[in-house]
C-alpha cells in the first residue's frame, strides 16, 4: 500500500487513472490497526484494478480535515479525483470494504 501525505496526495489520489481506496488511520487507533491486515489482503486481490493507499492522520492532520475525515477508521473511495464513497468507524469492516470495492472494479 502506498503511503499518502500532503506532498503526493494530489498526484497519487486526485490525478490517478484508477479508482483509489484510501485508508485513513492513526497510530493510536486500535480498530485501524486491526483492520489494516484485511485491507492489505484486499489489496492483493484487487490491486491490479484499484490503487490502495493509506494516510496516517496523526502526521497529516490538515489533509485529513480537508477530506472531511472526522472519525477513524475511515476508508474512502476516490474516482476521477473526487471522493465518491466512504465507510467510517463501525461500518469500516472487511466485508463492507470488499462490497464497496466491487462497485468500482
Amino acid at each position: 500500500m502506498l503511503e499518502i501525505n500532503a506532498e503526493n496526495f494530489e498526484t497519487e489520489v486526485k490525478q490517478s487513472d484508477k479508482p483509489v481506496l484510501l485508508d485513513f488511520w492513526g497510530t493510536k487507533c486500535e480498530p485501524c490497526k486491526a483492520l489494516m491486515p484485511s485491507v492489505e489482503k484486499l489489496a492483493g486481490k484487487y490491486g491490479n484494478k484499484i490503487k490502495f493507499c493509506k494516510l496516517n492522520t496523526a502526521e497529516n492532520r490538515r489533509l485529513a480535515i480537508s477530506q472531511k475525515v472526522l472519525g477513524l477508521p475511515t476508508i474512502a473511495m476516490y474516482k476521477g479525483g473526487e471522493k465518491v464513497e466512504e465507510l467510517t468507524q463501525d461500518m469500516a469492516t472487511a466485508d463492507n470494504i470488499e462490497e464497496m470495492l466491487k462497485r468500482y472494479v
